[in-house]
């Protein structure tokens, strides 16, 4: 499997099949950081193509090829703000969590099920840095560059959820 940066500089050498395998790698994770801003599912879809577009057109700029996949994330996450503020804000939690997490057949395990109702009534920065670190496989590191905190901020967060989450679960 090829890295993000050879893939990276394949398309910048014209490769564009291999902007396509990018496309495919970062598919949901850039659907659920979309869908964090925007609660909405088909909302998120478009701002999903637009951040890629985006990205794609601005590729050339990429300074560190290696950090594709944070770098896109900002991307994602600026493009749904600028979306949020031109809209107004739905705030359906459970499809949009669902839908960032779905199997190719579209079921989820019972214990999936749980967590997810679970994660659903976090709150709000708990479950962004929960759903970027979980859903959208980022480091630690990547989820405080997208979401613009520190490492130790994102670090807290995540332990507080990890917490909430026991007792949550464990309630239920």
């Amino acid at each position: 499997m090829r890295t993000d940066a050879e893939l990276v500089n394949a398309v910048l050498d014209g490769e564009k099949q291999a902007f396509a395998v990018l496309v495919k790698r970062y598919e949901r994770p850039v659907r659920a950081v979309a869908l964090d801003v925007l609660g909405d599912y088909h909302s998120a879809a478009d701002v999903s193509q637009d951040a890629f577009v985006k990205a794609y057109d601005q590729m050339a700029g990429l300074r560190k090829p290696e950090a594709f996949g944070p770098w896109l994330m900002k991307i994602t996450r600026r493009c749904a703000l600028d979306s949020a503020r031109r809209r107004p804000k739905e705030t359906q939690l459970e499809p949009k969590i669902a839908a960032a997490t779905e199997s190719p057949d579209g079921q989820l395990d019972e214990n999936k099920q749980r967590l997810l109702a679970a994660v659903v009534i976090l709150p709000r920065s708990e479950k962004q840095v929960v759903m970027l670190r979980y859903f959208g496989d980022n480091s630690v590191k990547d989820v405080a560059d997208i979401v613009g905190r520190s490492v130790g901020t994102v670090t807290k967060q995540l332990s507080r959820a990890h917490k909430r989450l026991r007792k949550i679960i464990e309630r239920s």
